[in-house]
């Protein structure tokens, strides 16, 4: 058997490393678009309870060292009157704690308070909540990740980590799980605290 190849054998083989190739190009534009696309439906009886931040990125950079000095941050979401909510959050930062609360009314798989859009974005982990926070009208982007456990499996880390490439943000800052949180606030009728109000904190 003969073992040099014809111009058809060779074009044939051409064509099919090309295919591959173009295959591969149109998978990971869709892959993306998939593993950051918003919650199709939010069941707020999901949202409530307290839940601790595991892992966040920011698109602008001079704000990463910020959120890698926290010591830890939590977000509570429990229901209000009607169709209002109530969101939480607290930030532990030198040994200080800071409180801010807002009522919000859900608009489908989003939110807005102070000005910033707050889409809640699939995620693999069961117990998760992954909020995508657009500040002032995009230029800034945070990507927070919740859960009610301190410490993810790490494939469930590696996915967070895979949905912050897709948005061409920096590899996330995975918080320490031993150190303190806050205490719980009680609820309150929120006239949105301003301890929490320094530009870069406050999201």
């Amino acid at each position: 058997m003969s073992l040099v190849l014809t111009y058809r054998d060779m074009f044939a083989v051409c064509a099919i490393v090309l295919l591959c190739l173009m295959s591969e190009s149109h998978l990971a534009p869709l892959d993306c678009e998939n593993l950051v696309r918003p919650l199709d439906q939010l069941d707020p009886h999901h949202l409530e309870g307290r839940r601790a931040m595991v892992a966040g990125s920011l698109s602008h950079l001079p704000f990463m060292e910020q959120l890698r000095r926290r010591d830890s941050a939590t977000i509570n979401f429990f229901s209000n009157t009607g169709e209002t909510n109530i969101f939480s959050r607290s930030m532990r930062l030198d040994n200080k704690c800071h409180y801010v609360s807002y009522n919000i009314s859900l608009e489908g798989s989003s939110f807005t308070f102070d000005n910033i859009t707050t889409t809640f974005i699939h995620t693999s982990c069961h117990d998760c909540i992954l909020m995508s926070f657009d500040v002032e009208s995009g230029k800034r982007q945070h990507f927070y990740l919740f859960s009610r456990r301190r410490e993810l499996e790490q494939k469930e880390i590696e996915d967070f980590r895979a949905q912050v490439e897709c948005l061409n943000m920096p590899p996330p800052a995975v918080m320490d799980p031993t150190k303190e949180l806050c205490s719980e606030e009680k609820a309150s009728d929120p006239v949105a605290q301003t301890e929490e109000k320094t530009e870069g904190q406050k999201d």
